[in-house]
């Protein structure tokens, strides 16, 4: 049973076809934002949703009845509880009742497309690896606005209290800064105060423009690598056989080649009787004669 149920799972029609209904689900979900069409065809959407959560729900069912013979495996799988989530939580009344809910539900079946397209799943998951990278770019990011504002507000808030009159406006401008949106303006206004705050300004531009980009765009590049390595890992793993199939394959090996032996045998008894029984008399003429 557990064979049956994975061969369809990891069968590349099976993968194709639930692409496909997540791909219209969000396409149904999409059509659903426009009043018109939803007063117009509010029975027919309902029951197109219906549709598609029973095949979720017969995915599901399919995905967990493959693991039937090792259930840790599916828990393993942080895809197959994200998938089962979804769906026994659109089954919940609370769902039902509140549309808001609903659409939530409904919206993150669309990241389940990602399941199925494996370089979608190396992003998200070089997104989440990137974290901890994000933090400390984020900590470093901080610690350079507040000495550059504080820097900022020392040397240009009297002349320029719009824009550094205080920390908080001058960490905005030093982070609008930062996409170099209007860097001439600010640069000009900083230089018309004394032609020494280009020392700042490029000082500040340097680190926050090039350096700490660059640094984050690192960060993201190896933890996009290290996604990539652990995708092929899994693949790799999973072209494995497990122990189980493999032992189910040798004993259906070891059945066909016991058949095949039988059926050689009984093919071969009836020629070696009639051989037998031709060569009896002179087997026995012979033993008279000595």
């Amino acid at each position: 049973m557990a064979e049956r149920c994975r061969a369809v799972t990891e069968s590349d029609r099976f993968v194709q076809l639930m692409l496909w209904l997540i791909l219209a689900n969000a396409l149904l979900l999409g059509v659903e934002t426009y009043s018109g069409v939803v007063a117009a065809w509010r029975p027919l959407l309902k029951a197109v949703e219906h549709v598609f959560l029973a095949a979720f729900a017969v995915e599901a069912v399919l995905r967990i009845a493959a693991h039937a013979d090792r259930p840790s495996r599916y828990v393993r799988d942080p895809w197959n509880l994200f998938d089962l989530a979804i769906v026994l939580l659109a089954f919940l009344p609370v769902a039902g009742e509140n549309a808001t809910m609903l659409r939530l539900l409904r919206l993150a079946r669309v990241l389940r497309a990602a399941r199925m397209l494996p370089q979608l799943r190396i992003i998200i998951v070089a997104v989440g690896k990137s974290l901890p990278g994000a933090v400390g770019f984020a900590l470093a990011c901080t610690l350079l606005l507040y000495l550059y504002a504080m820097l900022g507000w020392i040397l240009f808030a009297e002349a320029d209290p719009a824009h550094y009159g205080s920390l908080g406006r001058a960490t905005l401008t030093l982070f609008l800064l930062v996409t170099l949106d209007g860097v001439g303006e600010t640069v000009r206004a900083g230089l018309a105060i004394s032609p020494w705050s280009i020392f700042y300004f490029a000082s500040y531009v340097l680190f926050g423009s090039f350096i700490l980009v660059n640094l984050l765009i690192g960060v993201v590049l190896n933890s996009l690598d290290e996604a990539r390595r652990l995708e092929e890992a899994v693949l790799e793993k999973a072209a494995v056989p497990h122990p189980q199939d493999a032992a189910s394959r040798l004993r259906g090996a070891i059945v066909a080649a016991r058949a095949a032996l039988d059926d050689l045998e009984s093919s071969l008894e009836p020629a070696a009787t009639r051989r037998i029984d031709h060569r009896t008399p002179e087997v026995l003429e012979e033993h008279a004669h000595r």
